[in-house]
């Protein structure tokens, strides 16, 4: 069995289509088919059958295809480790980060790594989880900064950072603006602003309101900037539930408040996570402890 032979299958098996998958590879229709046959051969099982619209995959072919993507993986981690090997600390370093994660927790760790290894080069990709995640598990980013769950994820390393408390906050001028402690009822009537409806936060959210019986909150606008979310909570009804520490960053520019509302309570477990079978170079490793200090100072703020 060839590895080749492999790739190529993998590439069919995402495109499910010969013509085009012997176009992304370079090849021809018949090379690719020759090299699928090889593969079959040496399996001694069928991976694909044709179809008017292209190729399905087997039950064979699609077990293949599963081990095909973490093959893949593995080779890109080997890759990698043989170049930092090669060139000591010298690497690339790829990051994914909640936004206001980003800004409260990777200014310090970003500027010392840069300047600790002059060629090191850093690629930083902002967003939740919902995106970051399968960032992560693709192998395209070596480390994420985001909200973990109670229960962590079977197939990743985390490390715990920080803590959120999660407040909601609505314009001065907002009818519950002066309510000393309102109550989820009084919050019914009014829509919200989020970061996403599949994020932590807002599931949270969700599932606190349909536990007392209440209908569930209506998103009206969805953005992952908190600065914009702010602006535009600060302008108008709307309410928004963020961290605390976003709210405040945002209150200094906008007039907002926060509304203590009575049995709120939730607290986000902030933290770093990479993939458990995954090669972490070193370049990753030390950026992980340079985190670490700088949540620490963070907290001291």
């Amino acid at each position: 069995m060839e590895l080749r032979d492999i790739e190529y299958f993998a590439v069919v098996a995402e495109l499910r289509h010969l013509g085009r998958a012997a176009a992304a590879l370079g090849l021809t229709q018949p090379a690719l088919s020759k090299c699928l046959r090889r593969l079959e051969s040496a399996l001694e099982a069928k991976l694909v059958r044709r179809t008017p619209a292209g190729v399905d995959l087997t039950a064979e072919g699609a077990a293949l295809a599963a081990r095909a993507r973490a093959l893949r993986l593995s080779l890109d981690d080997v890759a990698r480790e043989v170049r930092d090997v090669t060139h000591g600390r010298v690497g690339h370093l790829r990051v994914g980060a909640a936004p206001g994660m980003a800004d409260r927790l990777l200014p310090a760790p970003c500027a010392t790594l840069l300047e600790d290894g002059p060629r090191a080069t850093i690629k930083v990709v902002i967003g939740h989880n919902n995106v970051l995640l399968p960032a992560l598990r693709n192998g395209d980013l070596d480390l994420i900064i985001s909200g973990v769950p109670e229960i962590p994820y079977e197939d990743l390393t985390q490390q715990f950072l920080q803590t959120d408390e999660f407040v909601v906050f609505a314009s001065v001028r907002h009818p519950l603006a002066r309510r000393r402690n309102a109550r989820f009822a009084d919050m019914v009537r009014f829509r919200w602003a989020s970061a996403a409806t599949d994020v932590l936060a807002w599931q949270w959210l969700r599932s606190t309101f349909e536990q007392r019986g209440l209908p569930a909150p209506r998103n009206a606008l969805e953005a992952g900037s908190h600065s914009l979310r702010g602006m535009v909570t600060a302008s108008s009804e709307l309410l928004c539930f963020n961290a605390r520490t976003e709210f405040l960053d945002v209150a200094r520019k906008c007039p907002l408040v926060e509304i203590p509302v009575e049995g709120l309570k939730w607290r986000r477990q902030v933290g770093v996570s990479y993939r458990k079978s995954a090669y972490l170079p070193p370049i990753a490793r030390r950026f992980v402890d340079l985190l670490k200090s700088s949540a620490r100072e963070a907290d001291k703020a």
